[in-house]
């Protein structure tokens, strides 16, 4: 992974000793960012709803006491530019959202205004904290208005959304290139750019409605998963790949920044891109147990049945690109969830090891 610009000293040492803001700190991917940071020797504040288990990686890992957290909701705009008045942050990453697809058909309103306005909140704060000299906003592939295609796609495509959350998705991809236009394209100012990335997977995640948590909840309760979109084809991706991503863009904005500004995405290869019965026989296999039944059709709220991103903009530009395979992503992910029921195991110290096997394999690469 040199080629990424990702070396043996954790991204040239770049972030250490920096200040990092986190909002979304408690969820499934800015709990693993905090870690990576933390590890990095950066000085990490998340700001972010409380976990809503003790069963989210945050609290599992016990992050709480390793960071400087600070409960809060991102519509809060005073709040949150209270946080980043106190914090000065160096860098800053925008993770906090209403992320689940399903949960927009019922709650509409709340995914617009947490994922809009949320966005819109992040960059005010931004704006007003002259410490911060990179800022990217997290958002999904799910932005792009999908028409199904087989080939990926580009960061200069339409954005769109068939459902609420992907429509705020698209939504806040416009509202971070307002701001790119309106407030960040100056000599001086923050360099600003937002991320997308595909159907991100590993262990720490007990997100609802989403494939691998239902496959272990029902493992848990010596039950068969219940699939219903089997032969849907999702670009599945460890949680790392993306992150490393992220890591590498915001480092980037740091030391050369408008230069690398806009939109990016971080998706697999096209060989990561399976079926969800793939994927879970995947799992069975490697674990040895557990199973799945396939209900009749049934009318359900609509989602997308193939979405692929391009990445030659991030392989060419950033030098980025992913290092692990599908059958890998799948060990990595079933080797956290293991994690995870091993009474014994200090989780934080196990995510540890896992980002450090996955620095090990991109090294190689």
């Amino acid at each position: 992974m040199e080629d990424m610009g990702i070396d043996k000293d954790l991204f040239s040492g770049i972030y250490k000793n920096k200040r990092v803001l986190i909002t979304g700190d408690t969820g499934f991917k800015g709990s693993w960012l905090a870690i990576w940071l933390k590890e990095m020797g950066a000085q990490v504040y998340g700001y972010a709803l409380p976990p809503k288990s003790d069963s989210e990686n945050f609290a599992l890992c016990n992050l709480q006491s390793g960071i400087h957290h600070q409960d809060g909701d991102i519509r809060d705009m005073r709040s949150l530019q209270e946080f980043f008045s106190r914090v000065q942050p160096d860098i800053a990453f925008h993770l906090a959202a209403q992320a689940i697809v399903l949960d927009s058909y019922d709650q509409p309103h709340y995914t617009f205004e947490t994922n809009l306005m949320g966005a819109v909140n992040f960059f005010e704060a931004v704006r007003k904290t002259p410490s911060v000299k990179a800022a990217v906003n997290i958002t999904s592939d799910k932005c792009y208005q999908n028409n199904e295609w087989l080939w990926g796609y580009r960061e200069n495509d339409p954005m769109g959304g068939h459902d609420p959350y992907s429509a705020s998705k698209g939504c806040s991809e416009i509202i971070t290139q307002s701001y790119i236009h309106s407030f960040f394209s100056t000599v001086g100012s923050c360099a600003v750019a937002s991320a997308r990335a595909g159907n991100v997977i590993g262990g720490g995640d007990w997100a609802p409605y989403r494939i691998i948590p239902d496959f272990f909840r029902a493992l848990k309760e010596n039950k068969k998963l219940i699939i219903r979109n089997p032969e849907a084809i999702r670009p599945w991706q460890h949680v790392l790949e993306p992150l490393g991503g992220y890591l590498l863009l915001a480092s980037r904005l740091w030391s050369h920044g408008a230069e690398f500004s806009g939109g990016w995405n971080f998706g697999p290869v096209e060989t990561n891109c399976a079926t969800v019965r793939e994927l879970i026989e995947s799992i069975i296999r490697i674990t040895g147990t557990g199973g799945f039944d396939i209900p009749p059709a049934e009318k359900a709220p609509h989602e997308a049945h193939l979405l692929k991103l391009d990445i030659s903009k991030a392989n060419a530009l950033l030098k980025w690109r992913p290092v692990l395979s599908f059958a890998e992503t799948v060990e990595f992910t079933v080797i956290g969830y293991q994690n995870e029921m091993e009474s014994s195991a200090n989780l934080y110290e196990k995510r540890v090891e896992q980002i450090n096997s996955y620095m090990e394999k991109a090294i190689k690469k």
